[in-house]
């Protein structure tokens, strides 16, 4: 496919113009940032694994009626999804204490919570993506309360698929960030899931071992990065080409 005009180049990712009015090409690139983007890297292949990672599980939340950008992968490092007006939020739910939720509340990394937990963080690099509460939120205009409800509600719905979907592979969702966008059609406003779920934006730990298989093992020089992503990959049966021929995907855990 012909590349267009480039619209926007993020940490992680680049937008180019798409093929048709109404759509975007996002390209997953192999940099890998931590620490406000004072730790940098370009880790080979990881571009690959997030394109594919995200499109199955933006894939799996459309089948269960979840509404997101996501159109199709159209390579191995791009896909094409829905053109949106992106709210300026970063959207984290911590179901097990970890990151820095554990050093600003004293609390012991994995402790589970007593409930899932949604934070904001105001997607500002300049300014360090801040957290910020609802009042800011709505006082500032970045979401009107009924956009609020409706990213809530989503983001419960997410947390409850995904959390289901990592357990039946044997992965414990520690936490993730997702982002959420407005899509507009004809007159009428939607909110949905934007941006990618990937071991770059989730923290994932093996439910037997508690070995870490997302960017934590960049973020901490632990190493391994690759090799985790695969393992995530290759649990949900993304990859049987590497030699998990029979692998089919989440199964049940009794």
């Amino acid at each position: 496919m012909k590349r267009r005009r480039m619209i926007y180049e993020g940490k992680a990712k680049i937008l180019y113009e798409g093929p048709e009015p109404g759509t975007v090409v996002q390209y997953f690139k192999d940099d890998t940032t931590a620490l406000d983007s004072t730790k940098k890297a370009v880790i080979e292949g990881k571009g690959v694994l997030n394109n594919r990672i995200s499109e199955y599980l933006m894939t799996q939340l459309n089948l269960i009626g979840v509404p997101t950008h996501f159109v199709r992968r159209l390579n191995m490092r791009e896909q094409l999804v829905k053109e949106v007006e992106i709210i300026p939020l970063e959207v984290v739910v911590r179901n097990v204490a970890a990151g820095s939720m554990s050093k600003r509340l004293g609390i012991e990394e994995g402790t589970p919570l007593p409930r899932s937990i949604i934070e904001y963080y105001y997607k500002s690099d300049a300014m360090k993506d801040p957290w910020v509460s609802e009042e800011h939120i709505t006082a500032f205009g970045w979401a009107s309360p009924q956009d609020l409800d409706d990213v809530v509600n989503l983001t419960i719905r997410i947390n409850d698929f995904l959390s289901g979907l990592f357990l039946g592979v044997g992965i414990k969702l520690v936490d993730f960030k997702v982002e959420f966008g407005r899509l507009w059609e004809n007159d009428y406003m939607r909110i949905v899931l934007a941006d990618e779920i990937s071991p770059d934006s989730c923290r994932l730990w093996d439910v037997q071992t508690g070995e870490k298989l997302d960017k934590d093992r960049f973020r901490r020089d632990m190493g391994g990065l690759m090799e985790a992503y695969s393992e995530v990959a290759r649990r949900l049966g993304i990859l049987p080409e590497s030699g998990q021929s029979e692998a089919k995907g989440p199964m049940l855990v009794r």
